[in-house]
């Protein structure tokens, strides 16, 4: 009943259901009241609503009602509970009275409290000098706070010792450089020395707060104090390893065990300053100083302690910055770790891990991508393999959605074999939605940088074959999905050219729930289009949408079809120019475009590169004279991009135009996807995109086979997966002429004219 009361009465004061005049009339005295109950639990929650309420008092009702009565609670006299509550209550109100007043009433108190004959007050009012300190001024706090902290620091009770330290290190911001190095260094080391002979029980909490002391004290340290600082710090993170014997815990006294666990936490805190001791010791000096140390921690027996350094490496990579590469076997020591908890922790920014180390270290040459880290691809997918056989499906979705990175840090062949097929696994095999979903969105980002033509178009291939006409009703499921994040991560036109056809062929399909989530997703498959380019593609969606409301008998579908006919109709069309209400929406389709096509160019260029340089100058000539006399019946006769290439122009333009293009593809490829795996729908600004609006405005929208509406109506019968052949034609809607760079990649291997289809 009391809790409840006092609970209430802090409700009432939060949500000011009365004036603070009514409030303090009414609730001030009953608060007062219980604040000695015998109740140790009632007691304190009626503290915390008193403490609530001083912050709105009025400075005359604290006056009057709560600092005049504290004169005579806070005596001897009193019982310990009074002295105690005073002691809170007096940190509080030293914010709320003037330097004179606290000086004149309050800091009387504050100093008889502290020579208290019981030490709970006396480490009471010792943690309450913090609040005081920054409440008066630095001028009364070297005078009277810093006086009594040095007498505390050197109290009987250990807890008050304890109190006096840490409330020194959380004031040395206020105390002067002569402050510092005069009275608190030595404070300090005496602290340090006393911790391993007589005074363990300082041993935590000096841990946990040399990240401060560091930065408060830096500067101050002559050479030989700060080499036997750090060499303290170095003692404290191999605490306990050395006295591991081979008993069981069964034999272990329990003092022992206890000792042990208190041992932990000393290095999971020094695991946690590990950033601030780089600092300290300048991370140019890392290797020689605390390169061990970190070695140390991240082989460290116990998890807790693995697990925080794991939380700390991003902060270290950045400190160590083109030393990064010095901890490259500790990352992949992390990533095999055996505990799911650190790898959790770890993967938090892996992505900005990865980045670091694939710009920094010794090497700076782009294409040997982590060429230095071999492990690196073992170590990600074992730890993908061991988060999926695990039951913590969200550290599994968390490293699949990390994966999104990979194509900034290995190349695209890497990526192809080691991880885009593990991918489809996932989405064909997992049991847990959100993981599917992190693993079709990553796969889709594959997709979007891969170098290889015709990986590419294996990849779409299985995407249509083995989802979008796959015999279980959730892999077609898992098929909107993926055209849902392809819409999001890729151009317009790429996805009228492969998937616009086979997703709304899923009108027909024979499962309510599939048609349903494909009537959700019908109005962004809408907003792909473009009038008067895609006029066909608009007029067959609009035939299944009509064919949906004549035919549907699922009640709830129809219902869907009928709301999403409603969204159909308030939708307004793009235009292949550019309109104004569609601007910042266009121009970042159009650099979407733009990069699938330097992909391309890219793919072709390399393609020339190595054979020009592979074969003798016989085959180049004769190579020469075939494409001369194949191109007519290979190529389409309107070709957007001009093909670089032995034929065209003269060998040295040629050569001129090549160079050229493949350096701007690789400048493209070094630094397109650099702000873009995080975030590829944010990936353009007002101020990014309209520096290439005129290098975008003329490409086409290209394909490179036209295929009509009943091709995609009759499904395969077998649906079984078909090797695919780089000369199979995949599902495509055209747009205008053939794809000029799909076309040469393909037709350049034919030894026979292909024959266009109409």
């Amino acid at each position: 009943m009391q809790l409840t009361a006092a609970v209430s009465f802090l409700t009432i004061l939060q949500e000011e259901s009365v004036s603070i005049h009514t409030y303090a009339h009414s609730f001030l005295q009953v608060i007062l009241l219980h604040l000695e109950h015998r109740d140790a639990g009632v007691s304190n929650a009626w503290l915390e609503t008193l403490l609530s309420v001083i912050e709105v008092l009025p400075k005359e009702t604290l006056r009057h009602e709560i600092l005049n009565p504290l004169v005579s609670k806070a005596q001897l006299s009193q019982t310990v509970q009074s002295r105690f509550v005073s002691c809170k209550i007096l940190g509080k109100l030293t914010n709320k009275f003037d330097a004179h007043t606290i000086k004149r009433e309050i800091l009387p108190l504050v100093k008889s409290l502290c020579q208290d004959v019981e030490y709970e007050v006396r480490s009471c009012m010792c943690r309450q000098l913090e609040n005081i300190a920054q409440g008066i001024g630095t001028e009364l706090t070297k005078s009277v706070v810093l006086p009594e902290l040095i007498e505390l620091s050197r109290d009987e009770g250990s807890s008050v010792r304890l109190a006096a330290f840490e409330t020194l290190v959380n004031l040395l911001d206020i105390f002067d450089t002569d402050d510092r190095s005069q009275t608190i260094l030595p404070l300090v080391k005496s602290f340090c020395e006393k911790s391993f002979k007589a005074d363990e029980s300082i041993l935590i909490s000096l841990s946990f707060h040399l990240g401060k002391l560091c930065h408060g004290l830096y500067g101050i340290f002559t050479p030989d104090q700060h080499l036997r600082f750090l060499e303290f710090y170095k003692k404290l993170c191999t605490l306990g390893l050395q006295q591991e014997n081979g008993h069981n815990e069964n034999q272990i006294p329990p003092q022992i065990l206890e000792q042990e666990k208190k041992y932990i936490s000393v290095r999971k805190n020094c695991a946690y300053n590990f950033p601030a001791m780089i600092v300290f010791v300048d991370p140019k000096n890392f290797h020689m100083e605390l390169y061990s140390t970190f070695f140390c921690l991240c082989h460290d027996p116990e998890v807790p302690v693995r697990y925080t350094i794991a939380i700390c490496f991003y902060e270290v990579s950045k400190l160590l910055d083109s030393g990064v590469y010095l901890i490259h076997k500790e990352l992949i020591t992390l990533l095999q770790d055996e505990s799911l908890e650190v790898l959790d922790a770890l993967i938090d920014h892996l992505p900005e891990i990865l980045e670091l180390m694939s710009n920094g270290g010794e090497s700076t040459v782009q294409e040997n991508k982590l060429s230095s880290l071999p492990d690196l691809i073992p170590a990600l997918t074992a730890a993908e393999q061991r988060a999926a056989a695990s039951l913590k499906w969200r550290t599994h979705e968390k490293l699949l959605q990390k994966y999104a990175c990979l194509p900034h840090v290995i190349s695209s062949d890497q990526i192809y074999y080691r991880f885009l097929q593990r991918m489809f696994t996932i989405m064909m095999t997992n049991n847990v939605l959100p993981v599917q979903k992190a693993a079709s969105r990553t796969l889709c980002i594959f997709l979007r940088y891969n170098r290889k033509q015709e990986q590419r178009y294996e990849v779409i291939q299985k995407l249509i074959e083995q989802l979008g006409q796959g015999k279980s009703y959730w892999n077609r499921l898992r098929f909107l999905d993926t055209c849902e994040f392809i819409i999001e991560i890729f151009s317009k036109s790429f996805f009228c050219k492969y998937f616009f056809l086979p997703a709304i062929e899923l009108t027909h399909d024979p499962v309510a729930n599939v048609r349903m989530k494909l009537c959700h997703l019908l109005p962004k498959v809408k907003s792909t289009l473009k009038i008067p380019a895609d006029k066909h593609l608009l007029q067959q969606l609009e035939m299944c949408v009509r064919k949906l409301l004549c035919q549907e008998k699922d009640k709830d579908v129809l219902a869907m079809v009928k709301r999403t006919v409603l969204e159909l109709d308030r939708m307004e069309m793009s235009m292949d120019a550019f309109q104004k209400k569609f601007y910042e929406k266009d121009l970042l389709d159009q650099e979407k475009e733009r990069e699938e096509l330097l992909l391309l160019e890219m793919e072709q260029l390399e393609k020339e590169k190595q054979q020009n340089e592979g074969r003798p100058m016989s085959d180049k000539t004769f190579e020469k004279k075939r494409r001369d006399t194949k191109t007519p019946a290979t190529l389409p006769k309107s070709i957007p991009v001009p093909v670089p290439g032995p034929s065209s122009g003269t060998p040295s333009t040629s050569k001129e135009v090549k160079k050229s293009k493949l350096i701007r593809s690789q400048s493209f490829n070094n630094q397109a996807f650099h702000a873009k795996y995080g975030n590829l729908d944010k990936c353009a600004g007002k101020s990014s995109t309209a520096a290439y609006t005129s290098s975008v405005s003329g490409l086409a929208k290209t394909s490179i086979i036209s295929l009509t509406d009943d091709s995609f109506r009759t499904r395969n019968a077998s649906n079984a997966p078909t090797p695919f052949s780089p000369n199979a034609a995949l599902p495509s809607t055209s747009r205008g002429a053939g794809n000029s760079i799909d076309a040469k990649s393909s037709g350049s291997k034919d030894t026979q004219p292909r024959k266009a289809t109409l």
